[in-house]
C-alpha cells in the first residue's frame, strides 16, 4: 500500500511541478523529471512492449499509464474507445482495441445468430480506430456448444467476410485470440493454432490474423517456439503469461520467455507483445515492479 501511495505522491508532485510558476517550482519539476528518467529501463528497441489493462484493474487506468511511462515503453492493450482519450493524454498507443459494443468470448463469429450485432460493432469501431491512429482490434470465435470444427470455420468465414473489406480499406487488422479450453475457457472453439491457421487461410485476407497467446497455447498444445516458427505469418500479436497459474513470467513457471521472444524476433515480427499475467497475491506490495521485471525479461 505504501509503495502505491508513494507513486501517487510522485505523480501528484510532477503535476504540481509542471503547473507551478517560479524558480523553485521549476527546480521541483526538473527533480521529478530526473527521477522518472532514473526509474526508466534502457530498452533495446527490438520488441514493441505493451501491457493488458485488465490485469491491473485494481488501479486506475491513469496510474497504469503513469507506470508505463515510468518504465519506459509506450502501449496499453485491450482498451475500448471510451478510454482512448486517457491513453492519448499520456502519449500512449492502444496496441489492441476492443470494439465499443458488448464483448463476449462465448458468443462469437462461429454462431450466425451473433453476426448482425458483431458486424454492427466492428463497422462502427473501425472509423474510430482510423481517426485515433490505431490498427489492431480483437475478436473471438465463441464457444462450440456442440458445434463441429468445420461448421465453426464456415460460419466464422461468412461473418468475417462481411467486415474484412472495411478493414482492408482502412488498414485495420482484425485478430482472433487463441484461448485454452482446458483450464480457463471451457468449450472455446479457437483453442488450437491449427484451427486458427485454417481460418486465416479460408478468410484469405492479410487483414485477418491470430492473436497468439503464449500462456493459453502452452496449456492446450505446447511446442510454442516451433509453432511460432512454422506459422508466424498468421500471428499478428502476442500475449504472455506464466504457466501454470497465469502469474508472473519469472523463474517459478515453466516457460522460458527470453527464448520465445528471440524466436518471435527471428520471424521478423514488428508489432506488439503484451504482458497479460495476473499479479499474484504474494507479499510484494508493488505489483507494478513485476511488470517492469517482465518487460526486462522479454526485452531481448
Amino acid at each position: 500500500m505504501s509503495d502505491n501511495q508513494n507513486r501517487r505522491n510522485a505523480i501528484k508532485n510532477m503535476l504540481v511541478g509542471s503547473a507551478a510558476l517560479g524558480s523553485s517550482s521549476m527546480l521541483s519539476s526538473f527533480s521529478t523529471k530526473e527521477k522518472t528518467i532514473e526509474n526508466q529501463v534502457k530498452l533495446k528497441g527490438n520488441i514493441n512492449h505493451s501491457v493488458c489493462q485488465w490485469c491491473y484493474g485494481f488501479i486506475p487506468l491513469e496510474e497504469l499509464c503513469q507506470a508505463v511511462k515510468e518504465i519506459g515503453f509506450g502501449a496499453v492493450d485491450l482498451i475500448g474507445p471510451k478510454d482512448w482519450p486517457i491513453l492519448q493524454k499520456y502519449g500512449l498507443f492502444s496496441s489492441m482495441c476492443y470494439h465499443g459494443g458488448s464483448i463476449s468470448l462465448t458468443n462469437g463469429f462461429n454462431n450466425k445468430k451473433y453476426h448482425e450485432q458483431l458486424i454492427k460493432d466492428y463497422t462502427e469501431v473501425i472509423p474510430l480506430m482510423v481517426k485515433a491512429g490505431y490498427k489492431n482490434v480483437i475478436c473471438f470465435s465463441g464457444s462450440r456448444n456442440g458445434m463441429d470444427d468445420e461448421t465453426g470455420l464456415k460460419n466464422c468465414v461468412e461473418g468475417l467476410q462481411k467486415i474484412l473489406p472495411i478493414a482492408e480499406k482502412n488498414g485495420i487488422i482484425i485478430q482472433m485470440e487463441l484461448l485454452n479450453s482446458k483450464v480457463d475457457h471451457k468449450d472455446y472453439m479457437c483453442d488450437k493454432s491449427a484451427w486458427g491457421v485454417e481460418l486465416c487461410k479460408r478468410a484469405g485476407s492479410e487483414n485477418f490474423k491470430l492473436l497468439y497467446d503464449i500462456y493459453h497455447m502452452q496449456i492446450d498444445e505446447g511446442d510454442v517456439i516451433r509453432t511460432i516458427q512454422d506459422n508466424h505469418q498468421y500471428f499478428g500479436h502476442y500475449h504472455t503469461g506464466g504457466v501454470p497459474g497465469r502469474h508472473e513470467i519469472d523463474e517459478r513457471q515453466e516457460l522460458f520467455y527470453p527464448a520465445i521472444m528471440k524466436a518471435i524476433l527471428a520471424t521478423g515480427f514488428k508489432d506488439y507483445v503484451a504482458q497479460e499475467f495476473i499479479p499474484s497475491a504474494k507479499k510484494n506490495k508493488d505489483k507494478l515492479a513485476d511488470l517492469k521485471k517482465a518487460i526486462l525479461i522479454c526485452d531481448v
